[in-house]
């Protein structure tokens, strides 16, 4: 029953694209900031860094420790995975050990992903 919801509610909300506003997506960006950094060479952050996530299979960060299912996942990070992941990440990996419930509106999830693929 949950994945009809969030398909419905994916199909409702249509993809999002990297066709948003980067300069809002940035700001919304600030809420990952917590745990991810935008920078390699920073300091380890509690996530993996977010540069060139675009096109990146997802578990692949080097010198990051992820969970078991995130590392089998063959999930490859493209705006449309990226958005399904940022509304409800269990439903994309069952098991990731990302502590986030979901960014609910599409336009966020829009602007956060053009942000994101523009680093």
């Amino acid at each position: 029953m949950r994945w009809v919801v969030l398909l419905l509610a994916l199909i409702a909300a249509g993809p999002a694209t990297a066709g948003g506003d980067a300069k809002r997506g940035k700001t919304i960006y600030a809420q990952c900031a917590a745990c991810h950094t935008v920078d390699p060479a920073a300091p380890k952050a509690l996530g993996p860094h977010l540069k060139g996530i675009v096109g990146r299979k997802a578990g692949a960060v080097e010198d990051y420790v992820y969970s078991p299912p995130m590392r089998r996942s063959a999930v490859i990070w493209t705006a449309e995975t990226l958005d399904a992941f940022l509304v409800d990440p269990q439903a994309v990996v069952r098991g990731t050990k990302m502590p986030f419930s979901g960014l609910p509106t599409p336009r966020d999830r829009e602007d956060l992903i053009a942000f994101l693929a523009g680093l």
